[in-house]
């Protein structure tokens, strides 16, 4: 299958890169490290404002979706920017919310932005001490959580991990977990093929300035390949994660997950090692997408258990 974006999808891709690239969103990132939202909330309404939470929640609770092939979109150009903050747990918060009742409670302010959601699925929630909405996966069902606990130190300084307080409200004992996985699953995607290539833009512009023996490094035969192997494996990402959006498969999600992430992981390795010495110091910009690149390889599934997910259909088919 040949599948390549439509105009109207490049140009939902451009104009969020324009908006975002004119956010500053290093300055935003390490404000919102150290628990400053200010910046990091203003961000966060141009963005739902440009439509992208909309794009998970359906029409008739003032969505434009489900549309998840424009969602990955989205979240490429959230992950070229390295923007902070939950923004795979919202709309993950939205599958989750699907039941009648509870989609006309809560899915409206979601679309619009006005409330930022987390969810725990495994003990902690990312950035819960932003969020408005807390949700918990517990044993009985999906709680609505009465708030955060104090913030756990995390790889990424931007991913603020947070215990949620136990108990509150029993919102359904049933929640559609699977949907739920596979909508934050090709958002992560989407996001880490992002950090990815704005890692491997960086660094092929650092090595066509940085010289060694009067030549820049970027035309030593070592480096081109390792620039090529990166740029080769975040290309077969990206069609694994957009034929993913199309299926909604949660096989096919999951291997772009596994692609895109273990993609970027590689990308940031060789970013840092063509970058020197300086790309081990965090004042150095090219630091919020290491880590980010990091994290992401295990969110929402990590390497190990999206493999198991794909070889379980495989044998399936058996």
């Amino acid at each position: 299958m040949r599948f390549l974006l439509d105009a109207e999808q490049r140009a939902f891709a451009d104009s969020l890169h324009a908006m975002l690239a004119a956010a500053d969103t290093p300055t935003v990132i390490r404000e919102w490290s150290r628990g400053d939202h200010k910046s990091g909330r203003a961000l966060w309404a141009r963005v739902a404002e440009a439509g992208v939470f909309a794009l998970a929640v359906p029409e008739a609770y003032d969505g434009v979706g489900p549309l998840p092939v424009e969602l990955a979109v989205a979240f490429v150009e959230l992950g070229r920017h390295a923007v902070p903050g939950p923004l795979v747990e919202t709309v993950t918060a939205a599958a989750l919310l699907t039941g009648p009742g509870l989609a006309k409670r809560f899915l409206s302010p979601l679309a619009a932005g006005g409330t930022m959601a987390t969810v725990a699925a495994t003990g902690y929630a990312l950035d819960g001490d932003a969020a408005d909405l807390h949700l918990a996966l517990s044993p009985d069902g999906l709680r609505l959580s009465p708030g955060p606990g104090p913030v756990r130190p995390c790889l990424d300084p931007a991913r603020r991990l947070t215990a949620l307080a136990p108990g509150g409200e029993l919102l359904t004992p049933d929640p559609p977990l699977d949907d739920a996985l596979t909508w934050a699953r090709l958002a992560t995607a989407a996001q880490a093929l992002g950090v990815g290539l704005a890692l491997l833009d960086t660094t092929v512009a650092h090595v066509g300035q940085r010289t060694q023996f009067g030549v820049p490094i970027g035309s030593f035969q070592a480096v081109k390949h390792r620039l090529a192997d990166a740029k080769i494996a975040l290309e077969f990402a990206r069609a694994l994660v957009f034929g993913a959006a199309v299926t909604m498969d949660p096989a096919d999600v999951a291997a772009a997950k596994l692609s895109a992430c273990e993609a970027a992981y590689t990308t940031a390795r060789t970013a840092l090692q063509l970058h020197g010495a300086i790309g081990y110091t965090a004042e150095h910009d090219l630091s919020l997408w290491l880590t980010r690149a990091r994290a992401l390889r295990t969110a929402w599934g990590g390497p190990d258990e999206c493999r198991d997910v794909v070889l379980s259909r495989a044998v399936g088919r058996r």
